[in-house]
């Protein structure tokens, strides 16, 4: 059986995915969208203490899985945008650094 993606480890020399592969991997991440080319997703939180307990989670994951997002901070949010820029586009490390910010709020 196939490891879920959260499951899964990034590759450093994951190459960019083929169209035609983005929708079956975004049914897995529920939430997230493709836009502009980046995976993207906003995840709501009660205060800023608790966007800030994400954000040093996410940084945790990040350099664990060397596969670093873009975040966005505010009060009560954080927007997380990925993206691989050395393959030119998305490739599944997107997709496994995506499910896994999703576990730290699941």
């Amino acid at each position: 059986m196939a490891a879920t993606l959260a499951h899964r480890q990034c590759r450093p020399d994951a190459p960019a995915l083929a169209a035609d592969a983005l929708p079956g991997l975004l049914e897995q991440v529920a939430g997230w969208r493709i836009d502009n080319g980046y995976l993207v997703r906003e995840f709501r939180f009660a205060d800023y203490h608790r966007t800030i307990a994400f954000v040093n989670a996410s940084a945790w994951i990040s350099h664990a899985q060397d596969h670093h997002p873009d975040l966005e901070v505010a009060y009560a949010r954080c927007s997380v945008r990925f993206i691989t820029h050395s393959a030119g586009g998305l490739t599944e490390n997107d997709f496994i650094c995506a499910a896994r910010h999703d576990a730290l709020v699941a």
